[in-house]
C-alpha cells in the first residue's frame, strides 16, 4: 500500500523519493469536518484513491491496479446539496448542480477520485474532491489536489486499490 503525502502548506506532493510541485485549494486548507460545499478548501486528511477516469483523446490507457474507466463528454459530478445523487457521477443533463468532468483546459485529462464524504455522502460536506491535472499557471483548484500530468500518469501506473493520499501540514 503507498500512502502519498501531499502538503498544501509547502505546495508538494511526495511518494517514490519525489517530490513534485502541486495546487490545493483556493481558499486554503481546512480540517475535514469544517469542509463545505464551495468554500475553496482543500480538505486536510487521509483519502483513499477510489478509481481513475481517464480522458480517452489525451491519454493511454493505465497500465495501474486501481479501477478506472474513461472519461466520456455526458460525465459529470453532483455539487448540489439538493441533489440525491450529491457527490456521485452524474450522466449530463442533470437537472441538479453539477460539474462537467469532460472540460477543455485539461484539468481532468486525468482523475483520481478520492474517498471524501462519500460514504456515505453528506450533502453540504464537499463534493468532487479529486486528485487531477495541474494548470500550467500552477493556480490554485476549487478544493482538490492537481500536479503535472506526467508525473500524476506514471503514479497512476504505480496505483493499487487500497493506495491513499495523506493531505497535512508539517
Amino acid at each position: 500500500m503507498t500512502i502519498f503525502r501531499a502538503n498544501p502548506a509547502t505546495g508538494t506532493v511526495s511518494a517514490f523519493g519525489e517530490t513534485h510541485a502541486a495546487s490545493f485549494g483556493k481558499g486554503g486548507y481546512c480540517a475535514a469536518a469544517d469542509k463545505r460545499e464551495g468554500d475553496g478548501n482543500t480538505p486536510l486528511g487521509l483519502w483513499s484513491i477510489r478509481a481513475a477516469l481517464v480522458r480517452p483523446d489525451r491519454l493511454p490507457a493505465p497500465q495501474t491496479a486501481l479501477p478506472w474507466r474513461w472519461l466520456r463528454p455526458w460525465d459529470g459530478w453532483s455539487d448540489g446539496a439538493a441533489d440525491p445523487a450529491y457527490n456521485r457521477p452524474v450522466t449530463i443533463p442533470h437537472p441538479h448542480s453539477h460539474e462537467p468532468l469532460w472540460r477543455e483546459d485539461h484539468a481532468y485529462d486525468l482523475i483520481l477520485v478520492l474517498a471524501h464524504n462519500d460514504n456515505p455522502p453528506v450533502p453540504g460536506l464537499g463534493s468532487a474532491i479529486f486528485w487531477h491535472v495541474r494548470q500550467p499557471d500552477g493556480r490554485p483548484t476549487e478544493g482538490c489536489v492537481a500536479m503535472g500530468r506526467d508525473v500524476l500518469a506514471r503514479w497512476l501506473d504505480a496505483m493499487a486499490p487500497g493506495d491513499a493520499i495523506r493531505i497535512e501540514v508539517d
